[in-house]
Parts: structure tokens; sequence; C-alpha cells
């Protein structure tokens, strides 16, 4: 559910956008005059002539969206002359999976998410990208083996085999904060989890309110909550021990995932470091960030994914009103620099020739830099060039996706959904709502017995 926040329409608030006159002429940057790109790898896309061939691909993106995809799957088909026919659907979720049982599924799909992907996987309805894609991920990628281990699902005979290439991502393990604020205090960005929480303290000490936390979303309330658990886990445990949580592989109450759901805890069950003491449950998460902007500022931190800035205030200007950064890890933990974040998973639902040449080209940092240079793309792809983003605010994020050590998708959306869109939910209302962690992660345990 949370996904749907960070699509790319979210994220186009944060750079320019394109006109569809430009859609539908030319390609948006003429190869060879844009020293930002990568050109050599466009040109050689030019040695598969697919002239007089057909590619179908099938995704959830819709106007805006679908505008900046076409623009870049322009590239493919201009270099190897190849008729590309996109289609989205608000409905992608279903009609994929009516497509696939009808035998009339596209070569391409796109998934929003690795789950439903995963189901079609065991079912037979997708075809193995090969061992060299997975050997290419591992090392073109940053934090390569996480996005073949996302990518990887067990087959219809059991198998497991890479079936999903990770093309386009999310960042949620980010900080944001009005630079004008942390000058006037005299605060700098910390570095570490230690430095953060000292931060946290000093605000305190300094007359000051550290954080906006907001939980509430409607029928989703709660589901912001999650998110700085998954963080959490993530800075306290081993990628390996938040692949077995997600997986149910150990319980919700094992004393792990309590004690990370209570490190959430040191900052939004703490009246002193809220700004809505008593409140966090009822704060719209969309009005929660507000308090940055106002004087004297009612927060100094918020912690949220890319998608934001979309709910700040008229006239925020990234980079002079309101910035980020990095939510740290422990330095004294050695986990390196986990990013919990989401991801669009491309996969082969009709095997031809041509979908594994698409495949090669999600592999050019051309197919990357032309999405980079528009808006609403971040990428982990090592070879590309930062500078092609289309502004400062994307570079940072995409900065910080290169600099994970470990990437892992947002938990929430991996478990079934009455857990990870039910339980989990109303367990994070609960435990800010004064229930202890580990009677509320015990709770959410029943609710995942109970669905087995």
């Amino acid at each position: 559910m949370k996904s749907r926040f960070l699509t790319c329409s979210a994220i186009a608030a944060l750079a320019v956008g394109v006109s569809a006159a430009a859609a539908q002429a030319d390609l948006l940057f003429k190869p060879g005059e844009d020293a930002r790109f990568n050109w050599e790898s466009y040109e050689a896309l030019k040695a598969n002539d697919l002239s007089g061939k057909t590619l179908t691909v099938f995704g959830p993106w819709l106007g805006a969206d679908k505008e900046l995809v076409e623009n870049t799957l322009a590239y493919f088909e201009e270099a190897t002359g190849i008729d590309v026919q996109y289609s989205g659907s608000d409905s992608f979720e279903q009609q994929i999976v009516i497509d696939t049982q009808a035998g009339s599924a596209p070569n391409i799909s796109i998934f929003p998410q690795p789950g439903l992907a995963s189901d079609l996987a065991a079912k037979g309805f997708l075809v193995p990208l090969g061992s060299e894609t997975g050997d290419w991920v591992r090392d073109n990628y940053a934090a390569g083996q996480s996005w073949v281990d996302l990518g990887t699902f067990a087959g219809k005979d059991g198998s497991e085999h890479l079936y999903g290439f990770f093309y386009k991502a999310d960042v949620k393990s980010l900080v944001w904060f009005s630079p004008d604020n942390f000058e006037d205090a005299g605060y700098e960005i910390p570095e570490t989890m230690e430095d953060l929480k000292a931060l946290t303290e000093q605000i305190v000490a300094d007359g000051g309110t550290p954080w906006c936390i907001g939980l509430g979303s409607g029928g989703a309330t709660g589901w912001p909550g999650t998110d700085w658990v998954e963080d959490m886990m993530l800075r306290t445990q081993p990628p390996e021990v938040y692949d077995a949580w997600v997986a149910n592989e150990i319980p919700f109450n094992d004393p792990r995932v309590v004690g990370a759901i209570e490190e959430f805890g040191w900052f939004a069950n703490n009246e002193k470091f809220v700004d809505t003491p008593g409140a966090v449950a009822a704060s719209d998460f969309r009005d929660s960030p507000k308090g940055l902007f106002t004087s004297p500022p009612a927060c100094y931190m918020h912690r949220q994914a890319s998608f934001i800035p979309s709910f700040f205030p008229e006239g925020t200007e990234m980079g002079v009103d309101a910035d980020f950064f990095y939510f740290p890890a422990y330095e004294s933990k050695d986990l390196g620099s986990p990013v919990l974040g989401a991801g669009t998973v491309f996969a082969i639902t009709n095997e031809t020739p041509e979908a594994h040449a698409f495949i090669d080209f999600l592999k050019s940092p051309i197919a990357h830099e032309v999405w980079m240079a528009q808006s609403g793309f971040l990428t982990p792809h090592k070879g590309v060039n930062v500078d092609a983003y289309a502004n400062d605010t994307l570079k940072g994020l995409g900065e910080i996706l290169l600099g994970a050590t470990t990437f892992r998708f947002d938990g929430s959306d991996l478990m079934p959904g009455a857990i990870g869109a039910g339980a989990f939910w109303t367990g994070m209302v609960n435990y800010v709502g004064g229930e202890p962690a580990d009677q509320v992660a015990t709770d959410i345990q029943k609710s995942w017995d109970a669905i087995k």
C-alpha cells in the first residue's frame, strides 16, 4: 500500500517536467549532443538489429509517468528498429494475473512490488533471466547481491532463479530538515545513529523539539511506524535476520524484532522528542512535516521517504528551505550503510529474443540516464553519470542509493496483506498509544499464525 506514495508523479515535484510535444517528437536528448550521457552504450545497442520486430510492455504507469517511460523506451526503439508497444493500467495487478493465466501475457511486465512477481514465478508464468544477468547485477549495482536476492524467486519446480530485474528505485531511509533552522541553532548533520540520538537530546536541552512524527493516514493509519521499525531492523540486525522476519521464519515477537520496535519508541514515545506528544497516531503523516517550516520551528527533523516534499508547503524550495540526509546506521554495530526502499521489477512474461534484448537494454547506462534527466527516477547502477540527474535533490537521493551496502524492500509490503497492511499498522498505533512492544509484537504474531 505504501508504495503508492512513491510513484514518479509524486517525485516529479522535485524535478523538471517533460512536455507532451517533446514526448511525441524526436528523442528527448539528441544522441551525441549532451555530454552527461553515456552515448557509447546507446551506440552499442545498434549492433542488435530488430527492425520489423515488436515488443509488448505492460505496467502500472499512466499519465505523466507513461510519458516518462515512453521517452526512455524510445531510445531502445531508435537504436534497434524495434516497435515497442507500452500500455499501462491502474489495475495492473489484477490484469497481469488474468493475462498470464489466459496465455496472452505481454513480453515484458513491470511489477510495482516483487510479491506478485514471485507468485507468478511459482506458477510458471515468468522466464528466468539467466546467471549472466545475475552476475551483471552483482557487479554493476550498488549492494548488487541485495538486488539479486530481491529478484530471485522459486519457480514452478521449486528451484530458485533470477526472474526479476529491478529498474527504478525509491529511497525511504531519509531525514528531512530545514537548513536555516540547523544553521541558526548550530547543529550539524549526524553521520551515525549515535550522533542522531545525541542531536535529538541536544535539541531538547536547547529548548526545542527534535521530531515531527505522524502515523495518521485515514484507513491506512499506522504505516509510517512500520517504516521506522523496518529501518531500525536494518540498523540493529544483519540483513538475513530482516529477511527471516519478513518471511516469518522468525516470529514477530522475537527479541530482535521487539528491540527494533523499541528503537522506534526511543524517538516516538518520548513526549519531549515529538511535536505532538500523546497524539502521534492521530497526526496525519501529510501534515506532520509542516512543523519544519514554522517560526519558531515546531520540530527540527522528519523521517520519511523521498515522496514527502509533495506535502511540503507551497513554494518550498528544495536545497534552500528543505533538505535531507541519510537516516544513519549505528557505528558500533558495524552493519554498513543499509537503505530501505522500494522499486519496480521488470520480468519476461512472454519469451522472445526481443524480450531478452530489452533486458540487456536495461543494463545500459543510457537506459537509466535518460530517465534520470527527466524526473521521478533513482538507480543503483554504478555505471551512470550522477550529473545526469535533473536536479541536486534527485542527485543526492541517487548518491544515497549508490552508497548502500545493503538494500532491502519495504518489509510490510512483502508480508501478507493481513499483516503488512493490517496487524502491523494497528500494532504501531497501539504501541505509540502506550502498549508495550512485546505485547504489540505478540498480537501481530497471533494474527500471522491465524492466516497459516
